[in-house]
């Protein structure tokens, strides 16, 4: 009895084993067949395949612009300068703005713009999710095929020398039969050194910042090339011309900046003097420094005037001819400010931003500068939204529009929500003059100063931007070559022909600014001048009037300029909407003689800011 038992559950277990694989056999063929279904069929392929590379072109472009921007894609609005300070927030840098990493604003603040490797995914996120979708299917639409696209939404990890960027969007694909394929994921690994190059910007920004090697290097140009404290055994007075002065001085600068290197094997020094150019900081890239006399610069001399700068002699008044000689001392305060931009560099790719270079009272400048974070930390002021809030946002015909909301109070920005119907209602932190951003598709981003602690109701209008395609006309004509069109205003915005013939503009007043480039011969030859300066001798000889010669060997390369000036103009417009709905605008601007000789272009550029810039919006 108890042996049949026995044989009773060696079967029931045997049953169950078998069962459990048979199991095992149906959800593997299961499994098997549902990843076979999702797999794209060939024929399908290649529409995938193209719609990342059109990520990847976008992801290529977003890396450029932002390299070329100073780590920014999407650029806050413009802040002039002063005439105390007269950089303003971004450098003109060959017709684009490049937001400076470092200067002073019109009314004296130091002010620090450093991105943050996450502000950067995020603009390039963003970058590529307003772009992608513009992709070009029409080769597969002129075989049979429709190609639907879902909204994209993308993740961009900046890496040293690529950028991976997946996008999650439905990509359905379909032939002419009925037959589909639909797919949701792409990942595209960029080629790309932006990482690299942007730890290197960040690693000079910081020993300038520290060490301030730029005005070092300012400094010593002021003492060589122009007039600060010396003597000269004369007994009439000595004059300089201050314009003279303010020239040789920039001349100085452009020379000598330009000559600046890091430690590295991207250049061979010519002579064993250069090593003074070099900083103590090793990169394994090319990197520039570069000062132009064009860029907003101010020199300011403390005991002269606009016109000449004189020191009077001593030893030829009544009673001081018992020294039997005369002398001229002087004494000279300046104040100087520039812009340097520093390139990181190889022959494909560029990283860029600019840094305000200061010389205050003669000695390097001495900015306040709070820790510089370079790394986002998290917001505690974000978690306490203890203040009721309603925000409505309207278009200029007071329509309902809907967008983000967020809330900047000190340095930390929160997001508070969407408007649903226009209307935003929620809390946000206790803050005295912080202010509402606001972010709307189509509209100009928005900023208006709103106390929370104070305020409850905000209504805020919200300007459409519009898209609007640029031809050129010069001299009467339609032109296609080279040309840039910028229109600066509170938001700017510019256009490159040929290639990037479109802006995005809003109402409001610009100064439209055209710049036409033609193919030019011109070729400055290479040159070296040696320059001398008579400095005190230290010590008792130096008290009598003894001087010593210092000199030193200005180099300026050959130089060829390929493309001149050879029309254009500026102008103060206001842009209409109505105006900006019709899509395109057609601007004339006037032809300027094709130069031949420097000559001829500085004459070129002494006319161009004599003509102007008509529109003609149709």
């Amino acid at each position: 009895m108890f042996k049949m038992r026995d044989k009773k559950g060696q079967i029931a277990i045997y049953v169950i084993v078998a069962l459990v694989i048979v199991a095992g056999i149906l959800v593997f063929f299961f499994v098997r067949g549902r990843f076979m279904i999702s797999e794209v069929p060939a024929e399908f392929v290649p529409i995938y395949e193209f719609y990342e590379s059109c990520i990847e072109y976008e992801a290529e472009s977003a890396a450029d612009l932002a390299g070329s921007q100073g780590g920014g894609i999407f650029l806050d609005d413009y802040v002039p300068g002063s005439e105390y300070a007269p950089f303003s927030s971004h450098l003109n840098f060959l017709g684009f703005p490049v937001p400076y990493w470092f200067y002073v604003s019109g009314n004296g603040l130091v002010m620090e713009d450093v991105p943050t490797e996450s502000e950067i995914e995020r603009e390039m996120e963003r970058f590529i999710e307003e772009r992608v979708n513009d992709c070009d299917f029409e080769e597969f639409y002129a075989r049979g095929y429709y190609v639907e696209l879902g909204e994209p939404e993308v993740k961009v990890e900046i890496e040293d020398e690529r950028l991976v960027v997946d996008v999650n969007a439905a990509v359905v694909a379909t032939n002419g039969e009925g037959v589909s394929a639909r797919r949701t994921e792409h990942s595209v690994d960029v080629n790309s050194k932006f990482g690299k190059f942007f730890e290197i910007a960040k690693r000079i920004y910081a020993e300038e910042r520290e060490g301030a090697f730029l005005e070092d290097y300012a400094l010593d140009v002021l003492n060589i090339y122009a007039p600060v404290d010396g003597v000269e055994l004369d007994c009439g007075a000595v004059v300089w011309t201050t314009s003279e002065v303010v020239d040789d001085l920039k001349d100085g600068l452009e020379a000598n900046i330009g000559a600046i290197k890091l430690d590295g094997d991207y250049y061979k020094l010519s002579e064993k003097r250069r090593e003074y150019y070099v900083i103590d900081e090793e990169v394994d890239e090319s990197v520039n420094f570069l000062y132009s006399g064009n860029w907003p610069t101010k020199v300011e001399i403390h005991g002269a005037d606009d016109e000449i700068m004189i020191a009077r002699p001593v030893g030829n008044q009544a009673g001081a001819s018992l020294m039997g000689f005369c002398y001229v001392p002087y004494h000279f305060v300046y104040d100087i400010s520039f812009p340097v931009v520093i390139q990181v560099y190889d022959d494909e790719e560029i990283f860029q931003f600019p840094v305000a270079v200061i010389i205050d009272d003669n000695l390097p400048r001495k900015a306040e500068f709070g820790e510089l974070v370079l790394e986002e930390e998290e917001d505690e002021v974000c978690d306490f939204k203890t203040e009721e809030i309603e925000v409505s946002l309207f278009d200029v015909n007071l329509n309902p529009v809907d967008g983000e909301i967020s809330y900047v109070c000190f340095d930390n920005q929160c997001s508070l929500g969407k408007t649903v119907n226009g209307k935003f209602v929620g809390g946000a932190p206790a803050c005295y003059n912080g202010y509402l951003d606001v972010r709307a598709e189509g509209y100009v981003d928005t900023r208006q100063l709103f106390s929370s602690n104070s305020k409850s109701v905000a209504n805020i209008i919200l300007d459409r931007e519009h898209e609007v395609e640029v031809d050129l006309r010069v001299g009467g004509e339609e032109f296609d070559g080279t040309a840039v069109v910028l229109f600066a205003g509170e938001r700017s915005a510019s256009a490159v022909l040929p290639g990037f013939d479109s802006v995005t503009l809003s109402e409001e007043q610009y100064n439209v600014t055209v710049y036409v480039y033609g193919d030019s011969e011109i070729t400055i030859p290479a040159s070296t001048e040696r320059q001398c300066h008579d400095v005190p001798r230290t010590g008792l000889l130096g008290l009598f009037g003894a001087v010593r010669e210092e000199c030193f060997d200005v180099t300026i390369p050959e130089t060829k300029i390929e493309n001149a000036l050879i029309g254009g103009g500026e102008s103060e417009i206001y842009i209409l909407e109505s105006e900006l709905r019709e899509g395109r605008v057609t601007v004339d601007v006037d032809r300027l003689p094709t130069p031949k000789s420097l000559q001829d272009l500085q004459y070129n550029f002494e006319a161009f800011s004599d003509k102007n810039v008509r529109l003609t919006f149709r």
